[in-house]
């Protein structure tokens, strides 16, 4: 069998650096809400973001406009101020700090995917050690006032209820739903049985 022609474009050997090698040099400096915190490196950022790599992988958090899972942005040669950079807070090391520096200052994903990461990992925070991982996008994003309040509500949200869903995201869901399932047991329903 004859194999295609190499077209000379780089491989994902040179585009990506290895997921198990850590390479400060290809990763963004850590911002304002990681400062006083205990940034993660080495052996360290990595198990995290192995981590991070899975749960992404479970819960769809892709940057569409490179076509992966978020998390391999960290590992792209081409972006090495771009992707997450983690710390344990200072007064809580059951607590992750997660921020997020896009591709661009006007990254138009940085709202949708900062919220799924946040929900990927809450949402399945029993893959990791953390009680909580606080998600925010770097002071670097035009919109990252806007982002990061939004961020801090749905933060809010989750410590309140244990959801990772927003409150009004719930509420719509039980609107929506026919008032037979929406009901409690012991409800009076027009349900047939």
């Amino acid at each position: 069998m004859v194999g295609l022609p190499s077209l000379g474009g780089p491989s994902d050997d040179d585009l990506f650096d290895d997921p198990e090698t850590f390479v400060p040099e290809h990763l963004p400096t850590p911002g304002r809400f990681l400062d006083g915190h205990d940034v993660l490196t080495g052996e360290d950022h990595l198990a995290v973001h192995e981590t991070t790599t899975e749960l992404f992988d479970e819960r769809g958090v892709y940057d569409m406009t490179f076509g992966y899972n978020l998390a391999r942005l960290n590992l792209d040669t081409r972006h090495p101020d771009s992707g997450y950079r983690y710390a344990e807070e200072a007064d809580d090391p059951s607590t992750l700090r997660a921020e997020f520096a896009p591709t661009t200052p006007f990254c138009p994903q940085s709202d949708t995917l900062t919220k799924g990461s946040f929900r990927a990992w809450n949402g399945l925070s029993d893959r990791h050690d953390y009680d909580l991982v606080r998600v925010r996008v770097a002071e670097t994003h035009h919109q990252s006032e806007e982002i990061n309040n939004a961020l801090e509500a749905l933060e809010a949200s989750y410590r309140e209820t244990g959801s990772v869903e927003p409150l009004e995201d719930q509420a719509q869901k039980t609107d929506e739903m026919p008032a037979f399932l929406a009901s409690g047991p012991g409800d009076e329903t027009d349900a047939p049985f």
